[in-house]
């Protein structure tokens, strides 16, 4: 993760607060409490959360989005669940609300986890975020950057390769793009670690809040 520190720890900047993802996020950017762990302190935290999380994601997201739905609000269930919940909004015909969460929220959520991998971690997390007005530290900005970067990059070496044909094309580009993955499947396994650590450790200092209503 070295690489890391080649991208700059700063605030999001007003250019990456543009967009649905960037609108998202960009409202946490200012917020100056933090998580309890750093992202890179995640795995060791949460260890089995950490490496469940990148052996079936979907799982993972499933139970984690149930916890971060019934830390906001104990013994909801279900019940407030939507697509991501609205954070990334929608487009065209498919609007978060209105794609059979309030008859199948579970079948849905497991809709989200297995097509929209990154989109649904970050909506737990940002559901986390918004409850208690946590920002993202230097280390966080700079991790989600380089992951961010990489994922651009396999995008764009694919596109190349099929534009542009030379021996050894398809070995390259098949190592960026496992690059890209395994860097993808450790972040997000750290951001589900970190959130579930979060809402356990929350939970900890308020048990019969949550006993009662449970």
């Amino acid at each position: 993760m070295s690489c890391c520190f080649c991208f700059s720890g700063d605030k999001l900047s007003p250019e990456e607060r543009k967009g649905k993802y960037g609108d998202a996020w960009g409202q946490y950017a200012d917020n100056e409490n933090k998580f309890r762990v750093k992202l890179c302190g995640a795995p060791c935290a949460e260890p089995c959360c950490w490496m469940g999380s990148m052996i079936c994601f979907p799982c993972a997201q499933y139970k984690l989005r149930h916890m971060a739905l019934n830390h906001a609000e104990p013994g909801s269930g279900w019940s407030n669940y939507t697509c991501c919940q609205s954070m990334f909004g929608g487009c065209c015909c498919i609007q978060p609300g209105n794609l059979g969460e309030e008859n199948c929220p579970q079948a849905c959520m497991c809709l989200e986890g297995c097509c929209c991998p990154g989109m649904a971690v970050s909506a737990s997390q940002g559901m986390v975020m918004q409850q208690y007005g946590l920002g993202l530290d230097e280390d966080d900005v700079r991790i989600i950057r380089c992951n961010n970067c990489l994922q651009v990059l396999a995008c764009m070496a694919s596109i190349l390769n099929i534009c542009i044909d030379f021996d050894g094309d398809d070995a390259v580009v098949g190592i960026i793009n496992a690059i890209a993955d395994i860097v993808f499947c450790c972040v997000s396994g750290c951001m589900t670690a970190r959130t579930y650590h979060e809402i356990k450790e929350r939970e900890k200092e308020a048990p019969e809040k949550y006993r009662m209503e449970r």
